[in-house]
């Protein structure tokens, strides 16, 4: 059947609107200087199916992944008008334990406004769900919507949950789908079981309460989407829009040269042992005669095997960790703005193997994975696809978010505080630019905590943040520079480091150099200097100060 172009870009538009509405919402109404100055969040629309509809642009290493976080919920257990889903745990479909997913239903046809996120006021929870469940039994949601943050302490060994562990279970707080919301009346028992084992729970509370709102702005929006142009005419095109963003990815696709394109990159250590960890990827393009435009069959393969196996340290991915970065590899590939449907991976294949870095299996700490980790996985995609798109691939980015948590008790209010962020690094440059500086770079699209909004917050001083001069690659295109972030402690404090690119720098292409790896320093109050691994937990006295200096991105072309 012919799609009306037309139509297909009012709605496309449409449900991206909305995603980026819910995104604004929770930004808005956020308490964490992560979530509400770095955004360190994500939402998305989804059908009655699970299948994504729309994305906002926020973080790709959560919005490839959030898919699997919202099947987990649906198939855990029937999400009534007003009930809302919660969970966090990597291996049913979450990232990593701080990253906790909101969902919810939308019910269009037989709800009366207001009543999906929200319980009428004043109205007993239990004759609420009773009415709703009688009017909507055997019903399916029309929607989903879901919303996903980095919350800054989910409880564990370490201040903001992303220290060096061996298990998950050190790790924090681990939840299965559970309902936070039931009726549109909050499950005070489950609440009160996650805000008892944080460090932060005013904060986390007030976080969790963002994210509801995000949540029940997106179904408001879908109500009158669907009241104006009718239900039928919206879940079509929400139909459409998949199969087009599979047509384009297909197209994209079909004129590559046939052929298998190997490469492997490593992670400097798992953080226990210094052994490196190394990624390997084998892409395989079938041939056009195999491909032709009307088949439904993969045109692509995209296969781990050659991967090392699960390491002890927290570096370990997940399985929905490894389809996000490969997501968000090939739509990037994409010339035109496609929308970001479930469509996209439908030519694509991809083979993690069960037990390896990455695809882990529990009890793996995966603070790391989602990431570092993730990280890598996108520089040894991009290494394997610039053999057969030499044009189009970028050199190799600082390949870390450098995640850098401090945590202790604040001396302004004698209460417990754990501050997060992740830090820039140098774009890989590019075959016809520079790379651009001081940058987050592909699985992160944060933005910096501002210096004002951190000593703010928090009991800190920045004492430098600058670009690291002359850290980006040499080329005819010159990598981008990192960043130097230096920051004192105004009380004791228990600060982690996850890092990588600090034995070797982010490769160049085509001749192009390196960039310089990364390098960590603690800051001592005799003045003396003490150089960190990537990966550490240090405990600093107050007035000394952990200074970061980001790896540059690769350079491209000779010079």
């Amino acid at each position: 059947m012919r799609r009306d172009p037309i139509e297909l870009e009012i709605f496309k538009n449409i449900y991206h609107s909305i995603a980026e509405e819910m995104g604004a919402a929770l930004r808005r109404t956020a308490f964490s200087p992560n979530i509400k100055e770095r955004r360190d969040y994500s939402c998305a629309i989804f059908d009655s199916g699970g299948n994504v509809i729309a994305m906002g642009d926020h973080m790709p290493v959560h919005l490839g992944s959030m898919p699997m976080s919202v099947r987990a919920a649906i198939e855990s257990f029937e999400l009534g008008p007003g009930d809302v889903a919660m969970l966090n745990d990597p291996f049913r479909g979450g990232t990593h334990l701080p990253d906790i997913t909101l969902v919810a239903p939308v019910y269009i046809g037989s709800k009366q406004r207001g009543q999906d996120a929200l319980a009428t006021a004043g109205e007993d929870a239990g004759a609420v769900g009773r009415r709703l469940r009688r009017r909507n039994s055997g019903a399916r949601p029309d929607f989903y919507v879901a919303s996903r943050a980095h919350h800054a302490d989910v409880g564990g060994t370490y201040p903001g949950s992303m220290g060096l562990c061996r298990e998950i279970y050190q790790e924090g707080l681990r939840i299965p789908p559970v309902r936070i919301m039931r009726a549109g009346r909050m499950e005070r028992d489950v609440l009160a079981l996650l805000l008892t084992n944080v460090r932060t729970p005013d904060e986390r509370e007030g976080d969790l309460g963002a994210q509801i709102a995000a949540c029940h702005t997106g179904a408001e929006r879908l109500h009158e989407i669907c009241q104006r142009y009718g239900l039928e005419r919206a879940t079509k095109a929400a139909g459409a829009l998949q199969d087009y963003s599979e047509q384009m990815m297909r197209a994209f696709l079909m004129p590559v040269p046939k052929g298998t394109y190997r490469a492997e990159d490593f992670m400097d250590s798992d953080g226990i042992s210094e052994k490196p960890v190394k990624i390997a990827v084998a892409v395989k393009f079938a041939g056009s005669a195999e491909r032709g435009r009307g088949t439904r069959g993969h045109a692509v393969m995209v296969d781990f095997t050659g991967t090392d196996l699960q390491v002890e340290g927290s570096v370990n991915a997940v399985e929905a960790i490894t389809y996000s970065a490969c997501f968000y590899v090939f739509r990037c590939l994409l010339m035109e703005d496609a929308p970001a449907t479930a469509g996209l991976m439908r030519p694509i294949r991809v083979i993690a193997p069960s037990g390896t870095v990455v695809n882990a299996h529990s009890p793996a700490a995966v603070a790391g994975g989602n990431v570092e980790t993730s990280q890598r996985i996108v520089d040894v995609l991009l290494r394997a696809l610039a053999q057969a798109l030499p044009e189009r691939i970028p050199a190799a980015a600082s390949g870390t978010m450098n995640n850098l948590t401090i945590g202790g008790i604040d001396p302004r209010t004698g209460e417990p505080f754990a501050y997060y962020e992740t830090i820039a690094g140098g774009m890989g440059a590019r075959p016809t630019k520079a790379g651009v500086s001081g940058v987050h770079t592909h699985m992160t699209n944060s933005l910096n905590t501002p210096a004002e909004a951190l000593e703010y917050s928090y009991p800190l001083r920045v004492w430098q943040y600058s670009l690291r001069r002359g850290s980006g690659g040499a080329g005819k295109h010159r990598g981008g520079d990192g960043i130097v972030r230096e920051i004192e402690v105004l009380t004791d404090a228990e600060v982690t480091l996850l890092a990588d690119r600090r034995t070797r720098g982010p490769w160049g292409l085509s001749g192009g150099a390196d960039g310089l790896p990364g390098n960590t320093s603690a800051i001592r109050r005799d003045g003396s200097v003490e150089q960190l691994p990537g990966k550490t937990n240090v405990r600093l006295r107050k007035g000394e100060r952990i200074r970061i200096e980001s790896p540059g991105g690769g350079g491209w072309g000779e010079v």
